[in-house]
C-alpha cells in the first residue's frame, strides 16, 4: 500500500487540474465544476476504508471560519470585475432584487419553516436568513465577466450585483434569529432595541462605510501615489488578498458586517482607476484562490452527504426544499421585476438563478455557533438538501440557458471577450 501522504498528494493534485481544465470543458455542455467536486467528495468518502466523517454538526467552528473564507474571496472577485460604475438608478436591477425579491424571500422560507415544517420562530428565521441570499461563491458561471472582459449585460449584473449585497440584508435576519433565540432561553430578554440599533442600523452602515474607506485607501496607494512607489507597479496579485483581510479584519473588529464592506471595498478600489489592466490580474488571482477554496469546500460537502447529512428529512422537508427552490426564488422574483421594462426572458433568467451554496452554510454555522436552537441536525439536513438541489438544478441548467440567452443578444457564446450588446447602465436604469 502507498503511503497515505502520498495518496494525499495525488488525490489533490487531481483535483486542482480538475479545478483548472474542467471550466474549459463545461463552457459548452450543460455541467458545473461545483457538481462534479460534490460527486467526487461523495464518492472519496464512501470508499471502503474511508472512516472520516465531515460532518458540519462535529466541526463548527471549522466549518463557520472555512466557509466564511471562501466568502470573502468571491465577494472582492465579483466586486472587482463589475464594469458599470456606481449609481442608484444605474443599478436598478439590484435594489428590486433586494428590496422585494430578497424580502418576499425571506418571508415565505420563514412561513413554510414556521407552519409547514414546524419549527420554531427562530429556527424558521435562521432558515430564512440563510437560504434568501444568492451565494457569490457558487454563482460564478452566471456572473460577469473579468475587468474589461465586455461581458457585463443585465442579467449577469444583476445577480452579480445581488450576490455581492445581499448579505447586508441577510445577516440581520441571522442576527434576528440568534436575538430570538437568546430571548427563548432567557439570556437576553430586551433583545428588540440591540438588534434594531446595532445589528441592523450600526452594522450596515458602518460597514457601507467602512468599505468604502479602506478601498480608497488601497486605490489611492496603488494607483494614486508617485509612480516609483505605486503599488501597481509591482504587480502582485497578493495586494488583493491584502485589502480583502484587511478590509474583513478591521470591519469585524469595529462589530459590523465584514461580507459587505468586502463587496463594497473591491467597488471602491475598482472605481480608483477602472480601466488600469492590473485589475485583471488581481481579478485572476483572487479567483484561483476562489477556485481552490470552493472546491475544499464543496469535496467536503460530497463527504458530508456521503456520511449521512440529509438523514435527518422527513418527507415534509423533502416537499418544501422543492417549494423554495422551484417556487419561492422564482415566483419572488417576477414579483420583484413588476413595472420594470425589459424583456420576459431577462426577468425569467434573474428570477430562477437564485444559487443557495457556500454562503447558506456559513450563516447557518454561524447561526448555531451563536445560540442554542431546537433541531440542529434537521437544519442542517434542510440546508444541504436545498444547496445541492441548487447546485444540480442550476449547474445543470446554467449553461444552455445562458449561451441561448447570448445568442438572443447577438453574441457569440464560443468567443473568449464578446462586445456588450447593452450596458448594465442603461438597461438597470429602464
Amino acid at each position: 500500500m502507498p503511503d497515505p501522504y502520498i495518496v494525499v498528494l495525488f488525490v489533490v493534485g487531481a483535483l486542482i487540474a480538475l479545478v483548472a481544465w474542467l471550466p474549459l470543458v463545461f463552457r459548452k455542455v450543460p455541467l458545473s465544476l461545483p457538481i462534479v467536486c460534490v460527486a467526487l467528495g461523495a464518492g472519496l468518502f464512501a470508499l471502503p476504508g474511508i472512516d472520516f466523517a465531515p460532518l458540519p454538526q462535529r466541526f463548527p467552528e471549522i466549518t463557520e471560519r472555512l466557509t466564511e473564507f471562501v466568502v470573502i474571496i468571491a465577494l472582492m472577485g465579483a466586486g472587482l470585475k463589475i464594469d458599470s460604475i456606481f449609481s442608484f438608478r444605474r443599478w436598478g436591477v439590484t435594489w428590486r432584487l433586494l428590496g422585494i425579491t430578497m424580502m418576499l424571500s425571506i418571508a415565505a422560507i420563514f412561513l413554510i419553516g414556521f407552519t409547514v415544517l414546524g419549527l420554531s420562530v427562530a429556527a424558521a428565521v435562521l432558515l430564512a436568513g440563510c437560504l434568501a441570499p444568492t451565494d457569490p461563491v457558487l454563482a460564478s458561471d452566471i456572473q460577469v465577466g473579468a475587468p474589461q472582459e465586455g461581458r457585463e449585460d443585465i442579467v449577469r449584473f444583476g445577480l452579480t450585483s445581488e450576490a455581492g449585497l445581499n448579505d447586508g440584508l441577510a445577516f440581520p435576519f441571522v442576527h434576528l434569529a440568534i436575538a430570538l433565540a437568546l430571548a427563548a432561553s432567557g439570556v437576553k430578554p430586551d433583545w428588540f432595541t440591540d438588534w434594531l440599533t446595532v445589528n441592523v442600523l450600526w452594522e450596515v452602515f458602518a460597514g457601507l462605510g467602512v468599505g468604502c474607506v479602506i478601498g480608497w485607501v488601497f486605490g489611492w496607494l496603488t494607483f494614486a501615489i508617485p509612480v516609483d512607489s505605486k503599488l501597481a507597479a509591482t504587480r502582485d496579485g497578493f495586494i488583493v488578498l491584502a485589502a480583502t483581510f484587511i478590509s474583513y479584519s478591521v470591519t469585524e473588529m469595529l462589530h459590523c458586517y465584514g461580507f459587505l464592506a468586502v463587496f463594497i471595498t473591491a467597488l471602491a478600489f475598482r472605481h480608483a482607476d477602472r480601466d488600469h489592466d492590473f485589475h485583471v490580474q488581481m481579478h485572476d488571482f483572487i479567483e484561483q484562490i476562489e477556485r481552490m477554496t470552493m472546491m475544499v469546500v464543496l469535496v467536503l460537502f460530497g463527504g458530508a452527504l456521503a456520511s449521512g447529512l440529509l438523514a435527518p428529512l422527513r418527507p415534509i422537508d423533502i416537499a418544501a426544499a422543492f417549494v423554495v427552490v422551484l417556487v419561492v426564488r422564482p415566483l419572488a422574483g417576477l414579483v420583484g421585476f413588476v413595472g420594470w421594462r425589459r424583456p420576459m426572458r431577462e426577468k425569467l433568467i434573474l428570477a430562477f438563478f437564485g444559487i443557495r451554496g457556500v454562503g447558506s452554510f456559513y450563516y447557518l454555522a454561524y447561526g448555531l455557533n451563536s445560540a442554542s436552537f431546537q433541531q440542529g441536525d434537521r437544519l442542517w439536513a434542510l440546508v444541504g438538501l436545498i444547496c445541492l438541489m441548487s447546485i444540480l438544478l442550476h449547474g445543470v441548467s446554467v449553461t444552455p440557458v445562458m449561451r441561448m440567452f447570448d445568442r438572443s443578444q447577438g453574441r457569440d457564446p464560443d468567443r473568449d471577450i464578446d462586445p456588450p450588446a447593452e450596458t448594465a447602465g442603461r438597461g438597470a436604469a429602464a
